[in-house]
């Protein structure tokens, strides 16, 4: 199998993870599916399939980051995450900063007048998209160190 130049944006969680796709051109990102975690075995499986059949040549996992630049639990679970699904696909993984990504997700979905309900069925693979569409319109520069989103002032 040959695979294709496009990317999938990962937003971490213990329950639901948030998925996103890019175009083959590595331009624009959608919102793919929220896929919720069941077993080690049946995740390992949906994940080397999605790989195959939407043809991803890398994996982009969202790192929860604290303001002050720290890398607390959620985020150590993150980078499990994708040294797992590195173990299970085989793509090369990169880690980076999805700091505001819920936030800004609901935002969106608060302003499109969705419910509740609604906003809780998207939310996860919406910020995905922003995770994402942040890492293309970056130019797919590979993992970048972590800063503080603003410098203490001395």
């Amino acid at each position: 199998m040959t695979r294709g130049p496009r990317l999938l944006g990962i937003d971490y969680g213990s329950v639901r993870i948030g998925l996103a796709i890019s175009d083959a051109n590595r331009q624009i990102a959608s919102p793919l599916a929220t896929y919720r975690r069941t077993s080690k075995q049946y995740d390992s499986r949906y994940f080397r399939q999605l790989v195959e059949t939407e043809e991803i040549s890398e994996l982009i996992v969202g790192l929860p980051i604290h303001l002050s630049g720290r890398i607390g639990k959620k985020a150590e679970e993150a980078r499990a995450l994708g040294k797992w699904l590195h173990e299970v696909t085989g793509l090369p993984v990169i880690f980076w900063d999805e700091r505001f990504t819920s936030a800004e997700a609901e935002d969106h979905l608060l302003a499109a007048g969705l419910t509740s309900k609604r906003r809780k069925e998207r939310r996860d693979r919406v910020a995905a998209q922003i995770l994402l569409q942040s890492y293309l319109d970056a130019g797919c520069p590979g993992e970048q160190p972590i800063a503080p989103l603003s410098e203490p002032e001395a």
